[in-house]
């Protein structure tokens, strides 16, 4: 026990950042994960001062035969980080815009509100998802499902380098030309295979947004799901739509759709004139937005909670699907919700994502501020997968992986033994955990 109290008692002089250690104050609050429900009972947390100190702390490893684990914000935690270092990279809150060239580098620390907000000064437009708090590196390892993917494809495809510590300790700059292999599989694999200290990528010139969210009581979802059947079957890809099932705590239910539109106010409302036809609306938030305020469509929560939550990819949604997700209230969950993709997530791209065949996805969430709660919740994920059958493809995008699944649901077998051989090349010790291990 002593020369284990040691070996991580050297972090305070291996590196410039912070170092907590079990015992220490403030060591619980630094371990978090952004979801409650997901324990983290890690040997240390090292909060890196700079890309400097995240090679320090690589070096330290190697030499001491230890695991780093990065989480620049604690999302995306999987509960599979037992006695790692976890590293936080927070500090790493370089921001560079080169609007000449629609291009963004970030570091690792860079939240997609932060990215968003500078870029939308110049008219331009990050691939950003739904929750501005959310750092671009970490979305962007995991592929990135962004509102303009119809459009553009995953964030990941975007990447034009990444700035890297490897196995060994040594930053390196990886690009396609530099360094193929590690280059692709950076783009949507995970992160397993170097630390990222900054990523650069493309921005896109947009010169309107129009998006919002719809309410209507739940009496009107059968209406509201089929407008959205209807729609999202020949929806231009610069239109994103989202239908809900919502069943908030002591509140009756509702259905919304939220959305998001690359084009003018007038032509979004023409796409969406389906929707104009069911009334009982009970608020409407549509308008035309700037892109830094993308997060404002669904208003998600930026501080952390308990939650659970299950991810399915969906080969259609037929009349059949529609009757099996309105059969039953929404609780013990708190949302239903079906995203459409196709457009452009359907090409391969060039990273380890690959191509998004399936059409929809559906996201079950249910809060998690009780093991008694969190079971119920399960059960009813469970039962709703189960009576969809074989309208559910198997697979899940990495990004959206959950606790208690595994790297192996979110890729084809051949980009998955492809994965798993970079990893052995790049970090045969061992020396980085990610969040789902291509190798587990």
């Amino acid at each position: 026990m002593k020369e284990w109290t040691m070996t991580y008692d050297k972090l305070r002089t291996a590196v410039e950042g912070r170092v907590w250690l079990p015992g220490d104050e403030g060591f619980e609050a630094a371990a978090r994960a952004w979801n409650l429900t997901v324990a983290q009972p890690v040997a240390a947390v090292v909060e890196a001062a700079d890309a400097a100190d995240v090679a320090a702390l690589v070096r330290h490893a190697r030499e001491e035969g230890l695991t780093v684990s990065a989480q620049p914000r604690g999302h995306g935690a999987s509960g599979t980080a037992d006695g790692v270092i976890l590293l936080r990279t927070n500090r790493l809150d370089e921001l560079e815009i080169h609007p000449a060239e629609r291009r963004a580098r970030a570091g690792a620390g860079v939240t997609w509100g932060a990215v968003q907000a500078e870029a939308g000064r110049h008219g331009l437009t990050g691939l950003a998802g739904s929750n501005p708090a959310v750092t671009v590196t970490g979305y962007t390892l995991g592929g990135g499902l962004s509102w303009f993917g119809r459009r553009y494809g995953w964030a990941a495809d975007s990447v034009r380098a990444f700035d890297v510590v490897d196995a060994e300790g040594r930053p390196a700059r990886v690009t396609g030309e530099s360094d193929p292999d590690l280059f692709w599989a950076l783009r949507g694999g995970g992160g397993d295979f170097a630390l990222v200290t900054a990523v650069e990528f493309d921005l896109y010139a947009e010169r309107a947004l129009y998006g919002g969210r719809l309410m209507w009581p739940g009496a009107k979802e059968a209406e509201v799901f089929a407008a959205f059947r209807e729609l999202t079957a020949d929806a231009p890809p610069e239109l994103s739509l989202w239908v809900n099932r919502v069943q908030f705590p002591k509140a009756p239910p509702m259905v919304t759709v939220d959305l998001a539109h690359l084009g003018e106010a007038a032509e979004a409302e023409d796409l969406l004139g389906r929707l104009a036809k069911i009334d009982g609306v009970l608020s409407d938030t549509r308008s035309a937005m700037a892109t830094a305020d993308l997060g404002a469509i669904t208003a998600e929560p930026t501080d952390p909670a308990p939650a659970v939550a299950r991810t399915e990819l969906l080969t259609g949604l037929d009349a059949g699907a529609v009757e099996i997700l309105l059969a039953e209230p929404v609780g013990p969950l708190v949302a239903m919700q079906v995203r459409h993709l196709g457009g452009a997530l359907t090409r391969p791209g060039g990273g380890a994502g690959g191509a998004l065949a399936e059409p929809y996805l559906l996201y079950l969430l249910g809060a998690g501020i009780s093991p008694e709660l969190g079971q119920a919740v399960r059960a009813k994920q469970d039962a709703v997968v189960a009576a969809l059958g074989d309208r559910v493809s198997g697979r899940k995008p990495y990004t959206f992986l959950s606790p208690g699944e595994r790297a192996a649901q979110a890729f084809p077998e051949p980009a998955l033994a492809r994965l798993r051989e970079i990893k052995r090349s790049r970090d045969p010790q061992g020396v980085f955990r990610a969040n789902y291990p291509v190798l587990d």
